[in-house]
């Protein structure tokens, strides 16, 4: 079996935990994940990848095993998780990789790309937006009520995804079979978001996720410019991103690798194994001659 490594390191002040496997002189596949988790979602990934890449997983600060200060000591943005992210990668000497991004790791992946396009050799997207095609509004719609206007009312609708059910939800909707999914999932991450403190984290993101749309016509430019070869792997019955941010990839990479399976926002929980399969296929082939 692979050894897989869980370590810690300081950037710009902050402990950061990763988890890190393979080896060091393999095309590095860095892993970043998405609300309300933690690198613990790649837990099975890792192993799948790391025979042949040298596979990264950061927690995000205020997520996982990662340092978490107040919001008083820290401004949570996901320009400020995008710049953790690259000088962790810096300091761990990783210059070049492809990035699998999945919710919240898909902003901070963009970020990365745009501010140096000749790190990325290649993008896996799993569940995780860069086009205003794919938000399913039943979710976003009270998020960005409280975007727009912080009201008791508004504040308490984006705390109910803070909940034990509300974050179950986001791993059972969607999945053919619920029992597939380990119970563990919701209750560690309830867990880790229900430390003192860490509700204004997540609520601090919230609002910050406004400045992610934006940011897309960039991403666009971006893509059609470097041309980074891109699978996109969705849980097609994400009830948060929808199958059609997928598709949207191909209106600027043509030969973009899309695949719908069966699945929700949380894919690997149900169906990791294909996922891991089109991945190592994709990768193969990106770094064919390599």
């Amino acid at each position: 079996m692979t050894a897989v490594h869980h370590r810690f390191t300081d950037v710009q002040g902050r402990r950061i935990f990763y988890r890190e496997a393979g080896d060091a002189e393999a095309p590095a596949v860095v892993l970043l994940h998405g609300f309300p988790t933690s690198s613990f979602m790649f837990r099975d990934l890792i192993p799948a990848l790391a025979g042949r890449f040298h596979v990264i997983a950061p927690d995000h600060l205020g997520f996982g095993l990662s340092d978490a200060p107040s919001t008083d000591a820290f401004t949570y943005t996901f320009d400020a998780l995008a710049e953790l992210t690259a000088r962790l990668l810096e300091k761990l000497g990783v210059s070049r990789y492809a990035v699998y991004v999945q919710d919240y790791g898909a902003p901070i992946g963009w970020r990365l790309a745009l501010a140096d396009p000749a790190a990325v050799t290649a993008i896996i997207t799993q569940n995780g937006n860069g086009y205003d095609a794919g938000f399913v509004e039943s979710f976003w719609g009270p998020i960005r009520d409280y975007q727009r206007e912080q009201t008791p009312e508004n504040e308490a609708h984006a705390r109910s995804a803070l909940t034990l059910e509300g974050i179950k939800w986001q791993y059972v909707t969607g999945t053919p079979d619920e029992s597939t999914v380990s119970p563990d999932t919701w209750h560690h991450d309830f867990a880790l978001v229900s430390r003192p403190g860490n509700d204004e984290i997540q609520l601090s993101l919230f609002r910050d996720y406004a400045s992610n749309s934006p940011l897309y016509p960039a991403l666009h430019s971006y893509l059609r410019a470097h041309r980074p070869p891109v699978l996109a792997v969705w849980g097609k019955n994400d009830p948060i991103f929808g199958p059609d941010g997928a598709r949207a990839f191909a209106d600027d990479v043509p030969d973009a690798e899309i695949h719908l399976l069966d699945g929700g926002h949380f894919l690997l929980e149900s169906a990791g194994e294909a996922v891991a399969a089109l991945i190592l296929d994709f990768l193969g082939r990106v770094h064919s001659g390599v």
